[in-house]
């Protein structure tokens, strides 16, 4: 498939894509869309930031647009309220008029528009696995009209304690349904909720899951913990595009956004001890280019979709591999180039050299004493006014074992 335009869908869906700017589909889309819309069960994996969104909602609104029954009709099932709000405004904004609005369910919000949304009769609901269970034990919402569930970043939801709820909520959900699952990484886990919950799925595989895309360039700098704050605005003032900082705890993204911030860079943050409106407005301003600088945990390593990032920037090595892909595939999104810089110190070396083993990568390692020895400005227009045991564990899953437990 070359063009959206030769998918077997309603002209009114397409006018929406063309209206969207949405004309050449990614490898993922151009696989997966026609087996969705013929009604499959999809099970895909590829890498983080080719367009796995858009590969499901195309095949929802087609349904949605084919099926005028009241009820919900669909289910999308994420890891985190942001990655919710993210699908249901791109849903909104190809939607249009012809399509129901859909209703966000997740925690972290009051659940008064969340129940309005539900009672004007949204067909698509997306929501988080704790939030929904909750409005289901309350009765709530009724799925028994369901035709599609759609489970997106599976990996992430399994990796934050959410399989035990996607099972019940599954076990609520009529039997006849088309099931679609993706996910950046395929762990055991995955795979068994594949087999217990999806029919004959077509297996969609798309790069390589467990390294980061062929366009991000690697790079890393040895750096002693009192010179890292340096290293980093030196880097910061070297990059003009917008940058995705990476730490390890909550306050450290507060000390390091607030220190940016007093250094003149345009720098915001979001974490999990944050308000809803303090991480949309900080999430919403690095969207629009009010902030160029992003300090986040994990939190924003998946479930967040900002295009064009330059440069995502690892000041605190991640603890697993998997968050080191993830933290990646922020930036290179849909083929663009990107730049991932990782922070070490002498103590860390044997946690870097794992991390390249477990993924299969070379990673370009720069003494950072180079970087630092440069004389900088400050910013200028960007201001609003012994080695230790690895950590690293990952054993990659074999293909005939994946075959074995899906039963093919």
């Amino acid at each position: 498939m070359e063009s959206f335009s030769e998918l077997q869908i309603s002209s009114n869906v397409k006018e929406r894509l063309s209206r969207a700017g949405f004309v050449k589909p990614t490898p993922v889309q151009a696989a997966t869309i026609p087996h969705a819309i013929a009604g499959k069960d999809v099970l895909g994996t590829a890498q983080t930031g080719t367009g796995k969104t858009l590969a499901f909602l195309i095949p929802v609104m087609e349904e949605l647009q084919r099926k005028k029954t009241p009820g919900v009709m669909a289910l999308v099932l994420v890891p985190t309220r942001e990655l919710a709000m993210q699908v249901a405004d791109q849903y909104e904004a190809l939607g249009g008029r012809q399509l129901s609005p859909s209703a966000v369910v997740v925690g972290g919000l009051s659940e008064g528009p969340q129940l309005s949304a539900l009672r004007r009769g949204a067909r698509l609901i997306v929501a988080t696995p704790g939030r929904l269970e909750d409005f289901l034990k309350r009765k709530i919402v009724d799925l028994r009209a369901l035709r599609i569930l759609v489970l997106d970043e599976a990996d992430r939801m399994v990796d934050i304690g959410f399989l035990p709820a996607i099972r019940r909520i599954a076990s609520q959900l009529p039997r006849q349904r088309q099931t679609m699952c993706f996910s950046a990484t395929l762990a055991p886990e995955v795979v068994r909720v594949v087999a217990d919950h999806m029919n004959d799925p077509v297996r969609i595989a798309l790069g390589p899951a467990q390294k980061p895309a062929a366009n991000v360039r690697l790079q890393a700098f040895e750096v002693l913990p009192d010179r890292k704050l340096e290293l980093l605005r030196r880097l910061l003032l070297q990059e003009t595009g917008r940058c995705l900082v990476f730490v390890r705890t909550k306050r450290g993204a507060d000390r390091l956004a607030n220190g940016l911030k007093s250094d003149g860079f345009a720098a915001t943050m979001i974490h999990g001890n944050r308000s809803q409106s303090q991480r949309t407005k900080a999430l919403t301003g690095f969207q629009q280019g009010r902030f160029r600088i992003l300090v986040a945990t994990d939190v924003a390593a998946r479930g967040i979709h900002v295009e064009e990032i330059a440069h995502v920037i690892n000041y605190d090595l991640p603890d697993a591999a998997e968050s080191f892909i993830h933290r990646v595939g922020r930036t290179g999104r849909l083929g663009r180039q990107g730049c991932a810089s990782t922070f070490f110190t002498r103590c860390e070396r044997t946690d870097l050299r794992q991390l390249e083993k477990v993924l299969g990568v070379s990673i370009q390692i720069t003494n950072a004493s180079a970087v630092l020895a440069e004389s900088q400005p400050r910013p200028q227009g960007d201001s609003q006014r012994s080695e230790p045991a690895p950590r690293f564990n990952l054993v990659p899953l074999q293909g005939e074992i994946l075959q074995a437990q899906l039963g093919n």
